[in-house]
């Protein structure tokens, strides 16, 4: 069994340079590691332009514009809940938690709308990401948003990249 996360991430946009590469995967298993996640788990992350993001939305969803992330999760879990090594696909020893696309377009335009940076903005999406995957969601504008917020500002000052006060 492997014994760490496999975080491949691709892109079909220029710019994404390994330091990018490498601040997502940091952000998926700093992520993980906050939620208590002590299994290995794999997830897939692309990159890509709006064009691409809206197909995606569109085939998937049913929803016919570009947007900041999308996460395609393979579980139903509830927030809190923890895959198991029973999760774990056999031939590879990893829980595959899902997919996940960023619009690389959206980050840029989002940090400037915010105030901060392109890596602060990418890394927010990442975790905002892996908690989808986890079984978060920020449908209402009452508890659950509240809950899926707090774990997010609480991993993103982990990382070192806290909200500007």
């Amino acid at each position: 069994m492997r014994k760490s996360h496999y975080i491949p991430v691709t892109a079909d946009v220029p710019g994404i340079n390994d330091g990018l590469r490498a601040l997502i995967r940091k952000c998926v298993r700093t992520a993980l590691a906050a939620e208590g996640v002590d299994v290995p788990c794999e997830i897939n992350v692309l990159i890509t332009n709006d064009a691409g993001i809206r197909a995606v939305n569109q085939e998937m969803r049913n929803v016919d514009a570009a947007t900041d992330v999308l996460s395609f999760p393979m579980f139903d879990f509830s927030p809190g809940d923890k895959p198991s090594p029973d999760d774990a696909d056999p031939a590879t020893g990893l829980v595959p938690l899902g997919d996940m696309l960023i619009s690389w377009p959206h980050v840029t335009a989002q940090a400037k709308e915010y105030g901060h940076s392109n890596r602060r903005e990418l890394a927010y999406l990442t975790v905002h990401s892996v908690l989808h995957l986890l079984g978060y969601d920020h449908l209402d504008e009452g508890p659950m948003k509240a809950q899926m917020r707090g774990r997010e500002e609480a991993i993103m000052e982990l990382l070192g990249l806290p909200r500007k006060k």
